[in-house]
């Protein structure tokens, strides 16, 4: 006959109550300033997830979370058979990609390019000037690029001066070059900040890797591909991954000036849907949907690159 004794409950350890208690009265300021962001999180990030429930209802103003359930018809009605939501998604998708690529290409190659320059008063020269139009607003930005596309701006002038054209070209009357204006407009005014961060991931590189490629007799570009590039790819992995997940963030502000009537089929975003849509015509249900479609797919992005950059080897988010 077996004896079954019950197990003691286990005592907590003193020694680690105490040395949590003198943590806590030692650093209570920085819990303080902690719980201050904690808080804020959850008040304006998490609570107003409970408006989700919109996209289950045919929502109103009137009757507010009451209104009467509709299920998932908001979200049949936007992927519906040649619906526009499809064509929005689409068009949301390539400008995040491209914006993506042509971004990360452009940030890492101008780090690169400026690490390599000796003068340093050239160098902190060329970085202020390269860092200064992320501080202007699209507002201005788009106002610049507009103006310069024009029929009578300063890019039409040139191609026509040089030849290469005979009658200015119509930019924002063909839909063929849209996605290339957000992009090169987007690499315009981000190329320089982006770089700031591939910068200090350079100059944190041990010198005597340098050294050892030069004893190998690398020259410069060397160094730059067998050195440099694999030094900073865990920086290079880690923002890929915060960023892949903001692909369906294409933008607002720059497709919603730039855009118009005539190349709205190429121009219109997730964003802009939901303020035409959602807003405008106060359909708040059909908003709240392709916002959650939104926030899934790009939570997807991230779990699925995030796995892959574990089975790789690379450096991830968690």
């Amino acid at each position: 006959m077996s004896i079954l004794t019950a197990r003691k409950p286990k005592q907590p350890d003193i020694n680690k109550v105490k040395l949590t208690k003198k943590e806590f009265n030692r650093q209570w300021v920085l819990i303080l300033i902690a719980a201050i962001y904690v808080i804020y999180g959850i008040i304006f990030y998490y609570l107003p997830l409970a408006g989700w429930i919109m996209a289950f209802q045919n929502f109103k103003m009137k009757t507010g979370f009451s209104s009467p359930w509709v299920g998932l018809d908001k979200f049949k009605f936007l992927f519906r058979p040649n619906s526009i939501f499809l064509r929005v998604v689409r068009n949301t998708f390539c400008m995040g990609a491209i914006n993506l690529v042509s971004s990360f290409i452009t940030a890492i190659g101008f780090a690169i390019l400026l690490s390599e320059v000796k003068n340093e008063l050239f160098k902190r020269g060329i970085q202020t000037i390269s860092y200064m139009p992320h501080f202007l607003s699209w507002i201005i930005v788009c106002a610049i690029v507009h103006d310069s596309l024009s029929s009578e701006g300063v890019i039409n002038e040139i191609l026509m001066n040089l030849h290469f054209v005979e009658k200015p070209i119509m930019f924002f009357a063909h839909t063929k070059y849209f996605w290339a204006i957000v992009a090169i407009s987007n690499v315009w005014k981000e190329t320089g900040f982006n770089a700031i961060i591939y910068l200090a991931a350079i100059t944190s590189i041990d010198p005597a890797l340098y050294e050892a490629a030069s004893i190998d007799g690398a020259g410069r570009f060397q160094k730059m591909l067998y050195v440099t590039l694999p030094s900073i790819r865990p920086t290079i992995m880690i923002l890929l991954l915060i960023n892949i997940g903001n692909v369906l963030n294409a933008g607002f502000e720059v497709q919603y000036i730039l855009g118009n009537d005539v190349i709205i089929s190429v121009s219109q975003t997730i964003d802009i849907f939901v303020l035409k849509y959602g807003i405008s015509q106060s359909d708040y249900s059909l908003g709240t949907a392709a916002g959650i479609f939104k926030t899934v797919v790009s939570m997807i992005l991230i779990v699925v690159c995030n796995y892959i950059a574990k089975k790789t080897g690379d450096e991830r988010l968690f």
